[in-house]
């Protein structure tokens, strides 16, 4: 609908480089008369559709890339941050040799002595590569509750593996278990999980698979077999739109599952389907091929009742984008809509609004301030081989708490373009690690788009040495035994140059399993505040309450942060339990 608009060509331009304060202003007011035609023929279609249009601000100079490194011998495709600051970083296995040699000595299957996985140390900067065996093309992930990887499925062989890894340190106890005598029931390529309040994992959906099942497998409780849900029916079109179906716990103990344009509240516990929510408006598709991205917004618990309940989806491609460019190398304009959705209304309505740019494939990244960077990306085409083009380089500061029309704001481009099969994620520093991007079925070094090995980092304003003053920096957490107890309060001492009264609380952020554009289990929980006491001239106590209960914030392991006047403090990790 939009490509053929007059202004489209400044917006596609914008993506080039950054623009001089004139031609920023030029930029600005053609995107605000694009946005002006856009809403009225939006509303025109939908009239029963409140749309917000929003305008970009100009890009702001907070915030800074770095190279991390230049190569890490394989493509990101699945990322997983554990609790000992060490990223676990995989692709597949069914392509060939990768960049990076595995260690003499070490068994090579058939001729092929390369590494398909690499551990990334996050403060020392280095690598270790790791013997990955079966195929991960594609599959799905969670931490369980003491910090192991549960991975799931796969590629061919590989589509009903249970695979686990171990926080570690040495390459001598650094090993992928990759012979699990438990399988999982049913072939899970392109699935979902989620961890759930009894610290057990949901695996749902697939290619051509209309289940779900869990994980660990016990006969007591009955769950040695998949269960049906039509939902997932419901939502298959002839581009399987309904791949990596978006699934986000609820503080209810329930279920929000998104596929395709369609949403339902689902009682996974005696599989019954609540509440179908309205469709997302437009013609959008979200899930992949047509792949955009859906985050749980904070869940900010206070004394005043329970928290609101807010799903974000962004980005997407047009029904029959997918065919269009996969058979045709047609590339159609991406989505440029966000939906949020208040799930624990009465009567939940979609509030959509329009991001700066187009965008299909973005990662979506919860900040410990409570906002959200939308990263990576093409403006045209869809997931697939080959099948997008014109990257996205500049990330976007979706702001929750603003007003509709001040809510996205432009940051600084990367120079390296993450299209099909990168990953965005939130390190204990505050920054997010950027990396993949791997549009064909093999390693390709050469072309417009070739694979990309580096591993970068954006760095959010927070980061800037000017906030120095009013950084908070963690001491100690006093709890229970180094864990956090559900509704317990603890303190937690931080010191500070400059305090600001009232304008410090906590966070819990989960660290997400990644892969294809969306961050499984991530969750942030900002805990009630009690208190803040003062100890000496620049060290201070915040008392706050546990998370209420495990629907809330499932056992596991956490990233706390101390957010003061909008700054975080670097995270130290806690067990909730």
């Amino acid at each position: 609908m939009f490509k053929n608009h007059i202004l489209y060509p400044l917006l596609a331009a914008h993506q080039e480089a950054q623009m001089s304060s004139k031609k920023q202003s030029f930029f600005i007011i053609f995107v605000s008369l694009f946005f002006l035609f856009s809403f009225l023929e939006l509303n025109k279609a939908n009239p029963s559709v409140f749309v917000t249009p929003s305008p970009p601000s100009s890009i702001v100079s907070g915030g800074y890339w770095k190279l991390l490194q230049s190569s890490i011998g394989i493509s990101a495709m699945h990322v997983q941050l554990l609790p000992n600051n060490k990223v676990i970083i995989f692709d597949r296995t069914d392509f060939g040799p990768s960049n990076l040699s595995l260690p003499y000595g070490t068994y090579c299957p058939g001729s092929d002595c390369t590494a398909h996985s690499v551990l990334y140390d996050v403060d020392s900067n280095t690598l270790l590569p790791l013997r990955l065996v079966t195929d991960t093309f594609c599959s799905s992930g969670s931490l369980d509750h003491d910090g192991t990887l549960v991975q799931t499925g796969g590629f061919a062989q590989g589509d009903h593996l249970i695979r686990t890894f171990t926080p570690c340190d040495s390459y001598d106890d650094c090993n992928w278990n990759e012979l699990n005598q438990t399988r999982l029931v049913d072939r899970r390529w392109y699935a979902t999980n989620q961890v759930l309040p009894d610290g057990r994992i949901i695996i749902l959906g697939g290619r051509r698979v209309f289940t779900y099942e869990f994980y660990p497998k016990d006969d007591f409780l009955n769950n040695n077999k998949s269960t049906y849900l039509q939902f997932l029916v419901e939502t298959r079109d002839p581009d399987e739109n309904n791949l990596y179906p978006f699934l986000h716990l609820l503080p209810d103990g329930n279920l929000f599952i998104f596929a395709n344009k369609k949403s339902i509240l689902f009682d996974y516990r005696k599989s019954i389907v609540l509440k179908q929510f309205p469709l997302i408006p437009g013609d959008d598709k979200r899930n992949y091929p047509s792949t955009g991205s859906s985050i749980l917004l904070p869940l900010r618990l206070s004394s005043t009742g329970p928290p609101v309940v807010e799903v974000l989806v962004c980005g997407g491609a047009p029904a029959g984008a997918f065919l269009k460019a996969d058979k045709m190398k047609v590339y159609v304009e991406a989505s440029r809509t966000c939906g949020r959705l208040r799930v624990n209304d009465p009567e939940p309505q979609w509030l959509m609004e329009f991001m700066p740019m187009p965008r299909v494939m973005p990662d979506m990244v919860l900040l410990p301030t409570g906002d959200v960077i939308i990263i990576n990306g093409a403006a045209n085409g869809t997931a697939g081989w080959e099948d997008a083009v014109n990257p996205v380089l500049n990330p976007v500061l979706y702001s929750v708490n603003e007003e509709p029309d001040r809510r996205f704001t432009v940051l600084s481009p990367s120079k390296i373009p993450r299209l099909y099969h990168s990953v965005a994620m939130l390190l204990p520093v505050g920054s997010i690690l950027v990396g993949g991007s791997n549009p064909h079925t093999s390693y390709v070094y050469t072309g417009l788009y070739p694979t990309e090995l580096s591993l970068e980092a954006y760095n959010p304003y927070y980061l800037d040495l000017k906030f120095n003053s009013i950084r908070p920096s963690i001491i100690s957490v006093e709890s229970s035994g180094s864990s956090v107890l559900y509704g317990q309060r603890f303190g937690i001492a931080f010191s500070l140059s400059l305090y600001k009264q009232g304008e410090a609380f906590a966070a819990l952020i989960s660290p997400p399993f990644t892969t294809h554009s969306f961050g499984m289990n991530q969750r942030m929980v900002a805990l009630k505040t009690a208190s803040v006491v003062q100890l000496t001239m620049f060290e201070y106590k915040l008392q706050v309450y546990g998370p209420i209960n495990a629907n809330v914030a499932p056992p596991g392991y956490y990233m706390l942060f101390v957010v003061h006047s909008g700054i975080p403090s670097h995270a130290v990790w806690v067990k909730v339990t």
